[in-house]
């Protein structure tokens, strides 16, 4: 893959896509889970995992017609660009 540096100044824009791309990299997760795990509102989170299901960084694991258990995963583009952001270190919030 390419460098996408745009892809990248997205996500590292906003510590919320940092940190859900970070969970999402140890494997899928609920929202509930990632704000739990992170200590963040649970309302950032789910903005968070839109914004970046819109740029197909992340999928939604299962129905998108279930409003519970929303399982989220890394998509293997996300994957690569989150290996790339921690590579260069530029995760920082």
């Amino acid at each position: 893959m390419s460098t996408d540096w745009d892809e990248i100044g997205f996500v590292i824009s906003s510590r919320y896509r940092i940190i859900a791309l970070r969970r999402l990299a140890v494997g899928p997760a609920t929202p509930s889970q990632i704000a739990t795990d992170e200590s963040v509102g649970i309302a950032h989170v789910s903005r968070a995992l839109q914004d970046l299901r819109d740029r197909s960084l992340v999928d939604l694991l299962v129905s998108d017609d279930r409003k519970k258990g929303r399982v989220y995963g890394l998509t293997e583009r996300g994957q690569e660009l989150w290996e790339k952001i921690d590579n260069e270190n530029l995760a920082t919030e």
